[in-house]
């Protein structure tokens, strides 16, 4: 997936005589889609490194002076003078609502030229989107879903930390089965907290007790931590997913 998104985007760039040799807007709309930590924002810097054009970085669309509107209609205006560039909408869900949704709709759709710009939009919960926005072609043509890691993705992962560490910090063969059994639903972000948790408390108890014992008892612990902010939660389900809802497991 990552040579994909990076092939497309690199083709994009080089091709606006093709797109106006054939009649075909030149233009973009990316929808990135995915839980929290999964690396959506990761692979969005990645790219406007790796572009080297022109970036309008967008959080929300409330100011307290101006409406949503009008901040709609200058972060547009701004893309369009800065073309060729990337528009980076970050999770769309929140920043648009019932009042804004069809300005920006027309925004989108161009009734001002958008020749050169992409926009790409990243969502933890594409289901809080509407369908005008989610699902019409013309308006996101292309997405890409970043669901949590699978079993093989966990232990990949785990591999890559351990072979860091120094020796006395390293996980066993048997431990490191066994926390990639017991992180089903975890994001990336939660093995990395697993991880920098478990070294900080191997540290704080004076390097007394084996890496082994920690990251089991942290596991347990994280795993507590989820569950409780899933009782709180409406959408809890999509914080941790069962293990059939893994990408690995949709590609099987």
């Amino acid at each position: 997936m990552k040579e994909e998104i990076q092939n497309d985007f690199a083709q994009f760039f080089q091709s606006r005589d093709v797109y106006e040799r054939y009649r075909i807007p030149w233009k973009r709309g990316v929808l990135l889609i995915g839980p929290p930590g999964n690396g959506k924002t990761h692979t969005v810097k990645a790219l406007v490194n790796q572009l080297a054009r022109p970036c309008l970085y967008v959080k929300a669309f409330k100011t307290e002076y101006e409406t949503d509107q009008e901040n709609i209609r200058l972060v547009f205006a701004r893309a369009r003078a800065s073309k060729p560039c990337l528009m980076v909408l970050e999770d769309l869900e929140s920043m648009i609502d019932d009042k804004s949704r069809a300005f920006f709709l027309n925004e989108l759709d161009g009734f001002e030229s958008n020749t050169g710009v992409v926009v790409v939009a990243t969502t933890n919960y594409p289901e809080r989107l509407d369908p005008a926005i989610l699902n019409r072609p013309s308006r996101f043509d292309r997405k890409y879903y970043f669901d949590l890691p699978g079993p093989s993705e966990r232990a990949a992962y785990l591999a890559l930390w351990n072979q860091k560490l120094q020796a006395e910090l390293r996980l066993s063969a048997k431990v490191a089965g066994e926390v990639v059994l017991a992180t089903a639903g975890f994001s990336f972000a939660y093995l990395k907290e697993l991880f920098l948790s478990s070294m900080m408390q191997w540290i704080s108890i004076g390097r007394g007790m084996s890496m082994d014992k920690i990251i089991l008892h942290q596991t347990a612990m994280l795993r507590s931590q989820i569950s409780d902010g899933q009782a709180k939660s409406p959408d809890h389900n999509h914080n941790l997913a069962p293990e059939m809802k893994t990408g690995e497991d949709r590609l099987s």
